[in-house]
C-alpha cells in the first residue's frame, strides 16, 4: 500500500516559491482575492454571444418562486400542468399551490418510509450497514421526482395557490424538515428497541407527522368553490369541487400520468433501451414506481424540440444545474467559464467519469419552454428554461441553456409515452434492472 507522506517544511517552501515565482499565479491571485472566480473566468465572448432568442418559445407567464425550499420538482411539474389548465381556462395568469403538494408528499413519505424502515428492522438489517444509515441520512429532504410528483397529483389532485396560500415553513423548510427527520429517527429506535411494537409505532408516527405537517403548513382544503374571470373578461362558476376533479377537469385533457421519464445514464454498463430503478426511492405506496428507460441523449433532445414545437407545452427536466452557472443573467453552457485556465489545471472528465466518480448528479428540475433550432428543422442551438427561483434574475427568472449543456447536464426529462418507438415500448414492459438505493441516478431534484 502507498504510504501518505507529511508535508514537510522544506516541500511547503517549494510550492510557495514555484507559486510566487510566476506572475501569472500573481495577477490571478490579485483578480480572484478582488473580484471572486466566477467573475474572473467568465468566458465574455461565450456570454455575449449566447443570445435569448428561440424558433419556438412557450409562453408560461411569470416565473414561480420556491424560496428557500428545494420544491423544484413540485414547482416544476406543476409549471407543466398550470399552462394546461391556463389554457382550459383562458387565463394568463394561474399558479398551483405549491404547499397543497408539498403537504401531501411529506405525508406519505412518512407512510413510506416507516413502512420501508419497519421492513428493514424484522429482516434484521444491521443498524450501521449502508443502506441502514443511506435511509436515516436522507429522510425528510424536499427533492423529488416527477414520477413522485403525478403520484401526489393521481392520489390528491391540485387546488388554486390562493385557497391554500404559502406558509413561513413551506417557504422555508429547513427546521420543518430538522423536526420531522428527528419524528421519523426517535420512530426507528424505538422499533430497533422493541420489534413487538412495530405496527404501533408506524401507526402512532404517521399520528404524529400529520400533526406536524398540519401545524407548520395549515390544513388544506378537501373541498373548495371555484370561480374565475377569463382573459376576456367572462365570469365562470364552477361551483364546489374537490382537488381530485380539480386536476381532472382542467389539467387530465394533457394526460401527463401516462408520461414516462427518460434518462440518459453515461455509464457503460447500462444499456440503452433497458429500464433502471433505484431500490427505496419513492413516496406512495401503492403509487407507480420510480422508473426510469435509459436512452441516449439525442434522443431525448429529439423528444423535447418535438413537444415544444409540435404540442406547445412546456417538458419537464432534471439536471445538475450547478456547473457552468451564470445564476444572475441566466445563462448555461460548457464553455461559459474558464475556470480551468485561471487555475491551469485540466477539469476534462467526461459526464460518465463525473457520475461515477461523484462529481456530477440531478439537483435541479425546470421545465423547456422554448428551443432554437437550425433551418433543418433537428438540429436544436440553445434552449429556453423556465425556473422557479423568482423574478429578479435571469430574463424575468427564465434562463438559456446552450446545447452543448444539454448534453453533459441533463439528465431526465418527462415526456409522453406514445412518443416512444416500438423497441422502447417493449423495454417499458420489462422488468427494471434494480440500483442501490445510494446509486447517482437516484438523486432527487
Amino acid at each position: 500500500m502507498t504510504a501518505t507522506t507529511p508535508l514537510s517544511a522544506d516541500e511547503l517552501n517549494q510550492l510557495t516559491a514555484d507559486f510566487d515565482s510566476d506572475p501569472v499565479n500573481r495577477m490571478a491571485m490579485n483578480a480572484v482575492t478582488s473580484a471572486g472566480i466566477d467573475k474572473v473566468a467568465r468566458n465574455y465572448d461565450r456570454a455575449r454571444l449566447l443570445q435569448r432568442r428561440f424558433s419556438t418559445t412557450v409562453d408560461n407567464g411569470e416565473a414561480t418562486h420556491q424560496d428557500r425550499s428545494g420544491r423544484c420538482w413540485l414547482f416544476s411539474s406543476l409549471n407543466v400542468a398550470r399552462f394546461v389548465a391556463k389554457r382550459n381556462m383562458n387565463l394568463k395568469e394561474f399558479e398551483f399551490s405549491q404547499n397543497y403538494a408539498m403537504y401531501y408528499d411529506k405525508l406519505e413519505r412518512i407512510n413510506y418510509f416507516m413502512g420501508d424502515m419497519a421492513g428493514l428492522v424484522r429482516a434484521g438489517e444491521p443498524i450501521d450497514s449502508r443502506l441502514f444509515q443511506h435511509m436515516l441520512a436522507d429522510v425528510m429532504g424536499d427533492g423529488g421526482q416527477w414520477t413522485m410528483a403525478l403520484n401526489v397529483y393521481k392520489k390528491y389532485g391540485a387546488v388554486p395557490k390562493d385557497l391554500y396560500p404559502e406558509t413561513e415553513s413551506s417557504k422555508n423548510t429547513g427546521e420543518m424538515n430538522t423536526q420531522l427527520r428527528r419524528l421519523l429517527h426517535t420512530a426507528v429506535a424505538h422499533m430497533v428497541d422493541d420489534p413487538s411494537r412495530i405496527d404501533d409505532i408506524v401507526r402512532e408516527t404517521v399520528e404524529a407527522g400529520h400533526r406536524m405537517l398540519t401545524i407548520h403548513l395549515g390544513e388544506p382544503p378537501k373541498r373548495f368553490h371555484w370561480e374565475w374571470t377569463d382573459a376576456d373578461g367572462v365570469f365562470h362558476r364552477d361551483g364546489e369541487i374537490t382537488p381530485q376533479e380539480f386536476w381532472a377537469r382542467y389539467v387530465g385533457s394533457a394526460d401527463l400520468e401516462s408520461y414516462v421519464c427518460l434518462v440518459d445514464d453515461p455509464r457503460r454498463e447500462h444499456a440503452k433501451g433497458t429500464k433502471i430503478g433505484i431500490e427505496h426511492l419513492g413516496n406512495v405506496v401503492g403509487g407507480d414506481p420510480t422508473e426510469y428507460l435509459n436512452v441516449p441523449v439525442r434522443f431525448m433532445k429529439d423528444c423535447v424540440r418535438d413537444i415544444l414545437v409540435e404540442q406547445g407545452i412546456p417538458v419537464w427536466f432534471g439536471a445538475d444545474c450547478h456547473p457552468m452557472m451564470d445564476r444572475a443573467d441566466g445563462a448555461w453552457a460548457t464553455d461559459l467559464f474558464e475556470y480551468g485556465k485561471v487555475y491551469r489545471v485540466d477539469f476534462d472528465m467526461t459526464k460518465e467519469q463525473r457520475v461515477r466518480f461523484g462529481d456530477s448528479a440531478m439537483n435541479h428540475a425546470m421545465a423547456f419552454v422554448g428551443v432554437d433550432v437550425e433551418d433543418d428543422g433537428t438540429t436544436t442551438r440553445r434552449w429556453r428554461v423556465e425556473n422557479s427561483w423568482g423574478t429578479k434574475i435571469a430574463d424575468k427568472g427564465y434562463f438559456t441553456m446552450g446545447d452543448d449543456w444539454f448534453d453533459q447536464y441533463v439528465f431526465e426529462v418527462a415526456v409522453p409515452k406514445a412518443m416512444l418507438p416500438d423497441e422502447y415500448l417493449k423495454a417499458l414492459d420489462e422488468p427494471a434492472t434494480m440500483l442501490p438505493a445510494w446509486d447517482p441516478m437516484g438523486a432527487l431534484a
